[in-house]
């Protein structure tokens, strides 16, 4: 299984897209309809969708998978009650599969027989631009984060691979974390990560965003679980993203971190001691873009 893309509903579709092109890095994919889709160089048709819509909102988070994942999946949803709904994908890509509402409402898309695309060159390192792969993760929010993960364990077989003080991480692969939910006392998405080719391309990307008039909220530091390097920014149409790199593989006996496990030093917030945080600011952000379900339950 693999995670493949967000859907985001809000006022300016055609706005963010710019700014996610001209100063973030991705490219343009498609435009159907008001919806603008956006790429990496790596082989998804898009990472990210923008919908036009009167309120901001998360549709989907879309994860790709093959027939037999899909079947069970299906079952255990069924089994457990869960809203969900068969679903066609009209997105480029296409694949059908079903979409889903987990306890707090977060919706996840699940599609097999979804195609992909031929890898595009980024930008060279002269230009000082740099162009995000794919995603690597979305984080959610959560009243209640360790009901979630047991949830998806249970009902979707994606595996816990950490706990902290701050989240639950959990894996639908070898990589560390696809998905977390972080212990914030509501549903709302987290952030959106997107991976980039190596610990130069994030640095580059952090001085190419700072030519552009934005300094990170987060970063650069290196996080404890998942090993992994990161920037995080808030972007002005609202959500939070992440230039990240080379989060951990790990292997299917790998043994669930509890929160003892990763503690800092007084005032580091990273495995480098370096970074800077700006809580205020990450919180406002991380609170606009709520789940919102305007479909019905349909047998599966």
């Amino acid at each position: 299984m693999k995670l493949r893309s967000i859907e985001l509903a809000l006022p300016d579709p055609a706005g963010a897209a710019a700014w996610m092109v001209d100063v973030w890095g991705l490219y343009p994919a498609e435009v159907r309809g008001q919806t603008h889709y956006l790429r990496g160089t790596g082989t998804m048709p898009y990472l990210v969708a923008f919908e036009q819509s009167d309120a901001e909102f998360v549709r989907s988070t879309t994860f790709t998978c093959s027939d037999a994942e899909l079947a069970a999946i299906k079952a255990r949803v069924a089994d457990k009650g869960w809203a969900a709904k068969p679903v066609t994908s009209t997105d480029p890509g296409e694949g059908a599969g079903l979409l889903v509402e987990l306890p707090e409402g977060t919706l996840l898309r699940f599609l097999a027989g979804s195609t992909e695309v031929e890898t595009i060159e980024g930008f060279s390192k002269a230009s000082k631009r740099v162009s995000p792969v794919k995603l690597t993760h979305v984080v959610f929010n959560s009243a209640d984060a360790e009901l979630l993960g047991h949830a998806v364990e249970d009902v979707l077989d994606f595996r816990v691979s950490d706990r902290t003080k701050g989240m639950v991480f959990v894996r639908c692969n070898d990589s560390h974390h696809s998905t977390a939910f972080a212990r914030a006392g509501f549903a709302s998405l987290n952030h959106v990560a997107f991976e980039m080719d190596d610990l130069d391309a994030v640095m580059r990307g952090i001085g190419w965003m700072r030519d552009n008039g934005f300094a990170p909220a987060w970063g650069p530091g290196r996080h404890g679980p998942g090993d992994n390097v990161y920037a995080y920014y808030i972007a002005p149409f609202g959500p939070v993203i992440e230039y990240s790199t080379a989060v951990e593989k790990v292997p299917e006996d790998y043994r669930t971190g509890e929160p003892d496990d990763w503690t800092w030093p007084e005032q580091r917030i990273d495995q480098w001691g370096i970074s800077d945080k700006d809580f205020a600011g990450l919180r406002v952000a991380e609170e606009r873009f709520r789940c919102r379900r305007d479909w019905e339950p349909a047998p599966l």
